[in-house]
């Protein structure tokens, strides 16, 4: 039964007026045929569920290493189908619906140059959720993805497709292939397990709300010559959803052995005529009731026999009927991405038979379940391997073209990556240098420019792209796209060539910039010391230069994170300090000249919206500090889009107390609870010593904000807060992006003097600026559901080790690129 997208428009509206409830049986039952089986709707009452990659907690703040990256495209590409088991350090979340994987290799970019040119690179800011820093590699890293071994299963079912040479490669990664095999078994291997009847919500003895339903007579385990009984209902639509009006049952030779009307218990709003057949005349004589059929078919059914129908959930649903041994034929011929076929077209193309049809009132039960069960005993008897090259392109709507095989490289199956994806028909775009891949891809298209990539793409998303393709871009992995970037511009080589030669002290000391304060005058005699004790309230401190003159004494303060300055402008700025007033300000380089923009634009990260950076004082610190209204000129009051949330949570004017004076994970949550929950705390200590200062994330944006609007409370509790800044992959903004090489504190102040910007520098900024801009095209030109990895490869010389850095974000579609839009 199909009944119109009209009744599923009233199913989905009842549902949303009890979606707090606890659905009943009859609500369950609204979940029409046409909500599962209608093409380009996920299965299930629920919103789909989309692909989506995060970095594990504990591991956001450790770099990758070019084997765990190779683990992640190990992992998108073959997945647990495979036999490959998730990455170590991330999740791809629902992996089977990823559609391609894209990957570009920028060489020369580090970290550093990244968060320097921070405002240029708006796309890769704004359009990857996930960051991490990259270990640079001294290896060739394409080869090393390419010629990396991929991990053997020890589950046999898993290489079974991998290594079955006898299959067309356009047919390994069809989803009945990769659900059932190949070979062709007995109807027990396409009974539905009891874990798979509850995900797809059929009615299961002892689940929440079937206590009412009626359980069949069966044994335990059926076997391969257990009967098969077709089943099919008609509903109607009630006061109280869905009831049932019509039930036919046939047994496996097509005889009807029950077909009956039945009378609903409630009043009738809609007798789905179109659909059902049914009609009030039909029903107005019936005395049947749900319970006569109930009885009528356990009487009817062996203890063994096995039920098959299609979207046969619906159908137990309507007869309140529980069964355990079911095969469902659009779980049979299934398509990718929980899609299904209506049992009408699976008829009219595999038994060449028409149902359902126009000049008919209505569907005919008896049809649907002749025609049901007739699929199911076609599938068992030719087995999935025949059933999809029979009808590939008639159902699936691919073709199969003839391909050559090596029988000699055949003979001894490969677990080298690019073996695997050459066997499963995939091919790798690579844009640059031939010589830039120390290895044999012999199912590969060499670019030499971005925008022939561009065109490729553009011209494989304007026609139906067929599994066994040259270029396989439309499809999930691992028939996806794997594309490779030398420098993922046309210019690749000019750019490479200026970032190498420009000083890489000289971007590492302007990124310091941004976490330097100037403050004084101070006391005769106050100490660095002192100095230091001073600022560490407001974060970790760095360094501390003395300027003393003849007159007055200054202090240079260099912070370790962005917070720590932006803190010290915020609450140090006219302190008292032995009967005088110290000013704080930033200093004015060229480095700083954008600081308010870089500041605004690193709190709104992506990765930063639901973050907050805190400080607990000593009570004797708290009480001498008075938070202005303004710093260097600038309002320092936190707002939303239009107002000033008030200090109130759920209603109640806040108050804040804690009984301990030690930053701790208990007394955070004690007092930031209050705003919105509390979903991790970061707590940076060195060993042996408390933790000054936390990162709180929120689960929300609104908890951080109304923390920001209580700033003034928070303060009588000892603490200091200021919206997050610093990226949670790096654990300090300083020595994230700077160096890891020990650097010559005069060198760096001699760097200071003479940030006038170069012809170079600003050609690498136009570089750059070029790079986001064709990263950006590149990105809109994938499929959606790609997932797309960027790799700053990083720098290792004499002159220090400069890490790189990931960017890997799930496309979800042309209106979820904000850079775009702007």
């Amino acid at each position: 039964m199909e009944p119109s997208s009209s009744s599923a428009a009233a199913t989905t509206s009842s549902r949303e007026k009890r979606k707090h409830g606890v659905p009943t049986a009859h609500e369950t039952a609204k979940r029409l045929k046409t909500e599962q089986e209608s093409e380009g709707v996920e299965e299930g009452p629920h919103m789909p569920r989309l692909p989506r990659i995060s970095v594990l907690l504990d591991r956001l703040q450790h770099p990758i290493t070019l084997n765990e990256l190779t683990e992640l495209l190990h992992y998108a590409a073959l997945g647990k189908t495979g036999g490959i088991k998730q990455p170590s350090w991330c999740r791809l979340h629902h992996q089977r619906k990823v559609k391609s994987v894209n990957v570009v290799i920028v060489q020369g970019l580090t970290q550093s140059h990244f968060y320097k040119h921070y405002l240029t690179m708006r796309h890769l800011r704004t359009n990857y959720s996930s960051r991490v820093t990259f270990t640079p590699s001294s290896d060739n890293v394409a080869s090393r993805i390419f010629g990396s071994e991929v991990p053997k299963s020890d589950d046999p079912s898993h290489s079974q497709i991998r290594n079955d040479s006898g299959l067309h490669t356009a047919l390994r990664t069809h989803p009945v292939i990769t659900k059932f095999g190949t070979q062709r078994r007995g109807l027990t291997a396409y009974v539905i397990t009891q874990e798979e009847m509850i995900k797809r919500h059929f009615p299961v003895k002892g689940m929440p709300g079937f206590e009412e339903f009626v359980c069949t007579d069966s044994v335990d385990c059926v076997t391969d010559s257990s009967p098969l009984y077709g089943l099919d209902c008609e509903m109607c639509l009630t006061e109280k959803g869905y009831e049932l009006t019509r039930v036919s049952l046939v047994d496996s030779d097509g005889n009807c052995v029950l077909d009956d009307l039945v009378k609903p218990q409630n009043r009738i709003f809609n007798y789905l005529t179109k659909f059902s057949g049914i009609t009030a005349a039909m029903l107005q004589p019936i005395t049947t009731t749900l319970r006569d059929v109930q009885e009528k078919i356990k009487a009817l059914l062996p203890r063994d026999a096995v039920l098959v129908g299609h979207s046969l959930d619906s159908d137990l649903m309507a007869l309140k009927l529980i069964h355990q041994h079911v095969i469902d034929t659009s779980l049979l011929y299934r398509k990718e991405f929980g899609q299904r076929f209506k049992l009408k077209v699976l008829a009219e193309t595999v038994l060449k038979r028409q149902i359902q049809t126009e000049e008919q009132q209505g569907h005919c039960s008896i049809e649907d379940a002749v025609a049901a069960l007739q699929l199911a005993q076609y599938f068992i008897k030719t087995g999935p391997r025949q059933v999809v090259e029979n009808y590939l392109e008639e159902l699936w709507g691919y073709r199969i073209e003839e391909e050559f095989t090596d029988c000699a490289s055949a003979s001894t199956p490969s677990h080298r990556f690019a073996n695997i994806l050459q066997t499963l028909g995939q091919s790798v775009a690579f844009l640059g240098k031939r010589s830039d891949v120390a290895l044999d891809l012999s199912n590969q298209q060499w670019h030499s420019s971005d925008k022939e990539v561009l065109a490729s793409f553009t011209e494989k998303a304007q026609v139906s792209v067929p599994l066994g393709a040259p270029v396989l871009l439309l499809l999930r992995p691992p028939e996806g796209l794997w594309s490779l970037s030398g420098a993922a511009v046309q210019e690749g080589e000019s750019l490479i060539q200026n970032i190498l030669n420009l000083k890489w002290q000289s971007v590492c000391a302007n990124l310091r910039d941004l976490c330097v304060v100037f403050a004084g005058p101070f006391p005769v005699g106050f100490s660095e010391r002192e100095v230091k004790r001073l600022f560490r309230c407001c974060g970790p401190v760095r360094k501390i230069k003395m300027l003393i003159t003849t007159v007055r004494v200054h202090a240079e303060v260099e912070f370790e994170l962005l917070e720590g300055a932006v803190l010290a402008l915020k609450t140090l700025n006219g302190f008292h300090l032995q009967g005088q007033s110290i000013k704080v300000q930033r200093p004015v380089y060229e480095s700083t000249l954008d600081l308010d923009l870089t500041l605004d634009a690193l709190m709104g990260d992506t990765l930063n919206t639901s973050h907050l950076y805190a400080v607990k004082l000593k009570p004797s610190m708290a009480d001498r500090i008075n938070i202005p209204t303004k710093a260097n000129g600038h309002t320092l009051d936190i707002k939303t889009a239009n107002q000033m949330l008030p200090a109130k949570a759920n209603g109640k004017q806040l108050k804040l107390t804690t009984t301990k004076s030690e930053l701790s994970q208990e007394t955070i949550r004690e007092t930031f609870s209050h705003f919105g929950t509390v979903e991790r705390i970061i707590l940076p200590a060195k060993p042996g010593k408390h933790a000054r200062h936390a990162f709180i994330k929120f689960e929300s944006s609104e908890g951080k904000w109304a923390a920001l609007s209580s700033t003034e409370d928070l303060l009588k509790d000892d603490y200091i807060i200021c919206p997050s800044l610093t990226p949670p992959h790096l654990g300090s903004w300083v020595s994230g992006t700077t160096t890891q090489s020990t650097v010559d504190a005069e060198g760096e102040d001699k760097e200071r003097t003479h940030m006038h910007t170069t012809c170079q520098e600003q050609e690498v900024e136009l570089m750059m600026r070029k790079l986001d801009r064709r990263l950006r095209k590149l990105f809109r030109s994938l499929p959606d559901y790609t997932l797309s990895v960027v790799v700053l490869l990083g720098h290792t010389s004499a002159q220090g080790h400069f890490p790189g850095l990931c960017f890997m974000e799930v496309k979800k579609g042309e209106n979820s690129d904000p850079a775009v839009q702007a």
